[in-house]
């Protein structure tokens, strides 16, 4: 009896697992189980219609890849944090050792990966059919955005510099933290006098933030940006560049959006259960 039993619990087993494992829906002959529809849901949070169509535009878009042929190695990569680093002012050991201080540079690095796959994608399937942005649409751009382009000229600032990385971690968990492990000191700091890494981390930390921590003389830092003062607005010579690559990007993601959901329409989907 109990033999009996335990053969048809295992039988049971073995139905649900083929039940998760099952394919859901195929996409050119691509197959989406109801295990992957899950997993898509539970991790971001989102209904099983968003989710299934969301793996179906993630399907299309590696499929778009494989038949574009792009491929993306290492040198495509280090070139692309070589530009990162110069249009930030700062040379690559910096910049990289910056990154390495704020996030996993593995993940950073296949971020860029993925980014320059995109760019790849884009130029092979948009090639010739975007319009490229002319002076006056930069400078119409410009005009509505003046917000995008603020700098304060000075900073108030809290520097935070410890010999210990966790206590700094802590002190931006519990802002009331106090360590004799800590040094502590209000600074006015002036946007012309500050170097390229120090400038980097200041202007994209918000105001009433801490911003990352990073290594520099020997020991921890990090800031906590009380305000900025004296705000300008950069002139359109300096961020013409910037301002391109935005209009430029847009017109890419709107391309694109046009392209898959046509992809979407003409592709052979099938819905199984």
């Amino acid at each position: 009896m109990k033999k009996i039993l335990l053969s048809f619990l295992i039988t049971i087993a073995t139905l649900q697992a083929d039940l998760v494992n099952a394919i859901a829906i195929l996409v050119n002959d691509t197959p989406i189980t109801l295990y992957d529809i899950d997993k898509e849901m539970e991790t971001k949070k989102i209904p099983k219609n968003v989710a299934v169509s969301k793996l179906i535009d993630d399907i299309l878009y590696k499929q778009s890849v494989n038949k574009n042929k792009i491929s993306v190695d290492i040198f495509d990569v280090d070139n692309y944090i070589e530009k990162l680093a110069a249009n930030n002012n700062m040379n690559v050991l910096d910049f990289k050792s910056l990154v390495r201080q704020q996030q996993n540079y593995d993940q950073f690095r296949e971020k860029i990966k993925q980014q320059i796959i995109h760019q790849k994608l884009i130029g092979k399937i948009a090639s010739g059919k975007l319009t490229i942005a002319t002076e006056d649409d930069l400078k119409i751009y410009f005009e509505n955005n003046k917000e995008q382009f603020k700098v304060a000229k000075v900073l108030d600032v809290v520097a935070y510099v410890s010999k210990n990385k966790k206590l700094l971690l802590e002190l931006k968990k519990n802002p009331m933290l106090q360590s004799k492990d800590i040094q502590v000191q209000n600074i006015e700091m002036k946007q012309e006098e500050l170097n390229p890494q120090t400038k980097y981390i200041l202007n994209t930390t918000p105001v009433k933030k801490f911003s990352a921590i990073f290594a520099q003389n020997k020991n921890y830092n990090m800031f906590f940006v009380k305000e900025k003062r004296d705000i300008t607005i950069v002139t359109f010579s300096d961020v013409k560049d910037r301002i391109f690559q935005a209009i430029m990007k847009k017109r890419e993601q709107d391309y694109l959006k046009e392209y898959f959901e046509t992809a979407k329409i003409t592709a052979n989907i099938k819905v199984l259960r």
